[in-house]
């Protein structure tokens, strides 16, 4: 990665072919057109990033940053199942126990480290795999594979650690490796998830602001100040970028099928001595930017490493999942809480095809984010904190 890599979007209309439209000129047409969009890694000047700018058809242009796990503030991989539960507290704290819905016929995307394919939780799912990395195909770190099954994994040992069980094709991106990636590769993974047809994205992973910013003071030998605000730069033009592209994603139902991204918000935050807003992806306006729940008397309380200002909650400590090897773990971190709401996610989508042909990205948005409730949370709990509250299941 060096200062002149940047990551492309561009625009390209496609007119969407029906029977009153079939040999006519698209000049002629008054059919809105199907908007595809480009995802390009490249190195420009300062002449070629004019010229992009006065392009119609750039949606957005920005500096290639440094992305990496939000990795877990604890983790034990090697959890016993309790022979007296039979499900998770968080795929019970969503309500999925009770819901008539269970995923089928939804595919969902899991961008992370990759994914154990022989694990007995994903026994009997089409996994859809794709490399991002330099690294082997399967989980080296372990993330990616409880993530995945917590979205959609099946029963392991008589218990339950998944939420949309029905799902029947997954698409795993292996996007982060032993040294991260960059933006431009995660965008070009979503591309990839939302061309192979995903219905809802689910992302555990951020912007590595702290280490661009180093990055840029012991690589590119500059002083802190300016370090700092060519950082700054560059971060609020990835978040256009995530912006445009998440937009695209959910617009996409209009012409026949639309996707929802879920993000994670973050683990920066150390409550009560401060509080760090949401970041990248999960800042990008779009993007269903989630926070972390822990069980508390009575109910559930804020995780004290959970980011603020976020759309909605989910379980997010203590989350036992599946881990490489075929075992159980117990993780904690937003990245644990962001699986829970993309496999609600994925009941949601299943209840719109129930009465549709597709998925409608924008209203899909919607019905997740209104899902959260606060009534098991304590009184006054700030609205930054938890969005709409925890997530929800469909009842009906």
């Amino acid at each position: 990665m060096n200062l002149e890599d940047y990551v492309v979007i561009r625009s390209r209309h496609q007119i969407v072919p029906t029977i009153d439209n079939m040999g006519v000129r698209g000049a002629e047409l008054n059919t809105p057109a199907a908007i595809e969009l480009e995802v390009e890694q490249t190195s420009l000047r300062a002449s070629d990033i004019d010229d992009l700018r006065r392009d119609p058809s750039t949606r957005a242009i920005a500096p290639l940053m440094p992305m990496t796990l939000i990795q877990p503030v604890e983790s034990d991989d090697t959890v016993r199942i309790d022979s007296s539960a039979s499900v998770t507290w968080g795929v019970a704290a969503s309500a999925a126990v009770q819901s008539p819905f269970d995923g089928s016929g939804i595919t969902v995307a899991v961008l992370d480290t990759g994914i154990d394919p022989d694990h007995p939780a994903f026994q009997g799912v089409d996994l859809v795999r794709r490399n991002f990395t330099d690294e082997g195909d399967d989980d080296i770190n372990g993330h990616g594979t409880h993530c995945a099954g917590t979205v959609f994994g099946r029963n392991v040992g008589g218990l339950r650690i998944g939420v949309a069980t029905g799902v029947q094709r997954a698409l795993i991106g292996k996007v982060l490796g032993d040294g991260g990636n960059s933006s431009g590769t995660i965008a070009q993974a979503m591309q990839w998830a939302v061309n192979e047809g995903a219905h809802v994205i689910s992302m555990s992973l951020g912007i590595d602001f702290p280490g661009f910013v180093r990055y840029l003071i012991e690589d590119a030998g500059l002083d802190a100040p300016p370090a700092t605000s060519i950082a700054l730069e560059a971060y609020r033009a990835n978040i256009n970028m995530f912006t445009e592209l998440s937009s695209f994603i959910r617009a996409q139902g209009q012409f026949g099928q639309g996707c929802l991204v879920v993000a994670a918000a973050g683990n920066e935050s150390k409550r009560p001595t401060y509080e760090i807003a949401v970041s990248p992806p999960a800042a990008g306006t779009g993007v269903v930017s989630v926070a972390a729940l822990q069980e508390a008397d009575g109910g559930f309380g804020v995780a004290s490493f959970s980011n603020t200002q976020v759309d909605i909650a989910g379980p997010g400590v203590g989350v036992i999942s599946a881990v490489p090897g075929g075992g159980l773990g117990s993780k904690s971190g937003t990245s644990m809480a962001t699986p829970h709401v993309a496999g609600i996610a994925a009941l949601w989508a299943q209840r719109q095809l129930d009465n549709n042909t597709f998925v409608d990205g924008p209203r899909l948005m919607a019905r997740v984010v209104a899902s959260g409730t606060a009534a098991l949370l304590p009184d006054g709990t700030p609205v930054k904190d938890i969005g709409t509250g925890m997530v929800q299941a469909p009842q009906f």
